[in-house]
């Protein structure tokens, strides 16, 4: 009989052609993830985790993902590639590190892929990144676009939903077209109403996932922090909370605090070099390991 540790099977990880495959099929279900303990407690039960851009705001406490830099990015996406096994992983390409030009988006998105051991890159915009989308793609670098609301373009159109005028329309339908036909495996479609990312969704071989957009995109994501209530403060329209552990998180701390100054914490059991006494030893013979 063997003696050798019993290893556990690695699980097979979901690869980008799952994800394109995906269309029309079972939705896509997609997380915001920063950290390895938030890829591992959502690794079974998701298909993709993006490390978002989103972490400037939820994590560093940015007005804006414009201040995220390469080294953010680079950090936290290999911490959620090393706490996952199953799910896909794509990274964001921070502001600054891909619009410049298509031989920038290369250099940037080849150290993301090769340091961090992602799947694919993030990159928002339409026609006006066609040509690198496809400069990455032609080279190896798998790639998800992103149209509709662009919280890297909020100095030029703010925050707000698109999709609303013949205008907006016309732009979105032109750059998710753009997108696609430049090699994208997928597209996040945000903030866009309804009806126009129905459209899209039906008009589109690649998968759609949307975050503001519509029920009958190929996916959907959120950014984990949102659905999970650890804000107190503005919850996004298209936000369903599932939890709300910004309260639950109060209540321990708390707990916590009155333990402490209270004595009760730590107890014998919680500190080094303390023989735990029994229910029928007195306080007194509770005795100090030494």
């Amino acid at each position: 009989m063997s003696t050798e540790p019993r290893r556990e099977a690695k699980l097979e990880r979901r690869g980008i052609g799952a994800i394109r495959a995906a269309k029309g099929a079972a939705p896509i279900v997609c997380l915001t993830a920063y950290s390895a303990p938030m890829a591992r407690a959502f690794d079974p039960h998701v298909d993709l985790l993006l490390v978002g851009d989103s972490l400037g705001m939820v994590l560093y406490g940015l007005e804006t993902t414009l201040g995220v830099t390469m080294e953010m990015m680079l950090a936290h996406a290999a911490a959620v590639v090393r706490g996952s096994q199953r799910a896909t992983v794509i990274v964001d390409m921070p502001f600054g590190s891909y619009q410049e030009s298509p031989a920038q988006a290369f250099r940037n998105a080849a150290r993301l892929l090769a340091e961090t051991g992602a799947q694919g890159v993030k990159l928002e915009g339409g026609v006006a990144m066609a040509e690198t989308i496809s400069f990455l793609t032609e080279r190896g670098v798998p790639v998800m676009g992103h149209v509709g609301l662009m919280p890297q373009s909020v100095n030029a159109s703010g925050f707000r939903a698109t999709g609303r005028t013949p205008r907006e329309v016309k732009r979105v339908q032109e750059d998710a077209k753009a997108v696609e036909q430049a090699g994208a495996f997928a597209v996040v479609i945000e903030g866009t109403v309804e009806p126009v990312a129905r459209e899209l969704t039906a008009s589109l071989v690649i998968p759609t996932i949307g975050i503001g957009a519509s029920a009958a995109c190929d996916g959907q994501v959120l950014v984990a922090d949102d659905m999970l209530g650890l804000f107190d403060a503005f919850t996004p329209k298209f936000v369903k909370r599932y939890a709300d552990l910004h309260r639950r998180a109060g209540e321990a701390v708390r707990a916590y605090a009155e333990d402490v100054r209270a004595r009760r914490f730590p107890a014998p059991e919680h500190c080094f070099g303390v023989k735990a006494k029994s229910e029928d030893t007195p306080v007194e013979a509770a005795r100090v390991d030494v």
